[in-house]
């Protein structure tokens, strides 16, 4: 295919799969449960924190983290302390256990009540068409209450060479606004066109079929060559592709 070929199949797939009916098999049904911005934010974050592994698994547990906040994430974030550490006491997901859960909590309290929430610590360091430096960033404020170690492994850092694909898939839900019912764009602050693929297995080798990525490592270094080709396609809103790109993957087994 040429290029105005490939813009036109991709375009036909973003329309196929960025329909309401993509939340029903996919880890983004949990936060839309919620319709206050603070519950939408914390669900999503969680959910997409653990969001690697057999799907139907990420969802169960993510209705599980819901049971833990009693519903009500903003609240429970809020007011977490000592006397409900036991609440989570058995969960897991692959390796994110209870002594994750409690770090992640205690930060996102931190986070709400010293630097403004999470829209804000990850629109301060921006960059017009990235939101790579903003990821490190926030992975340092994250963590700079005391924790374990092992808990830093759970927030991926792109300096470091990661494609961080699961909070690209977050930021994705955050700020893209395309009217389709499926991401929320919620955080006014930050544009689509700042965004970064959810780099994947999926979406990486539908990505490398196509001719849109040669980097054989779904790395950080892989995922700036697909952003270029992607913002070539639409300067705008390049992030619309993950949709096409996942969803032949998939669902497609393209």
């Amino acid at each position: 295919m040429n290029s105005r070929q490939l813009k036109e199949f991709l375009e036909e797939k973003v329309l196929l799969y960025n329909q309401p009916k993509f939340i029903e098999s996919d880890p983004i049904q949990i936060p839309h449960q919620f319709s206050k911005k603070e519950d939408i934010e914390i669900s999503g974050f969680l959910i997409a924190t653990i969001a690697w592994g057999n799907r139907k698994s990420i969802i169960n547990n993510g209705e599980r983290l819901l049971a833990i906040m009693g519903n009500s994430p903003h609240d429970f974030v809020q007011n977490f302390s000592e006397k409900d550490i036991h609440k989570l006491n058995g969960f897991v997901h692959r390796t994110f256990n209870e002594n994750d859960l409690c770090y992640f909590f205690y930060a996102l309290q931190n986070i709400y009540s010293q630097h403004g929430g999470l829209e804000q610590v990850f629109s301060q360091n921006a960059e017009k068409d990235s939101l790579q430096r903003s990821i490190h960033e926030f992975k340092k404020v994250f963590f700079e209450l005391p924790h374990l170690h092992r808990t830093q492994k759970h927030v991926s850092d792109p300096i470091k060479n990661s494609a961080a694909k699961r909070i690209n898939m977050f930021l994705r839900w955050m700020v893209r606004n395309d009217s389709s019912g499926v991401d929320f764009g919620i955080w006014n602050s930050l544009v689509p066109a700042q965004l970064s693929c959810p780099l994947d297995v999926h979406s990486g080798g539908v990505a490398r079929k196509l001719g849109l990525l040669k980097r054989k490592q779904n790395d950080a270094k892989a995922l700036l060559e697909l952003d270029k080709a992607l913002r070539k396609l639409d300067p705008n809103d390049p992030i619309k592709y993950d949709f096409a790109l996942f969803g032949l993957g998939a669902f497609e087994r393209f």
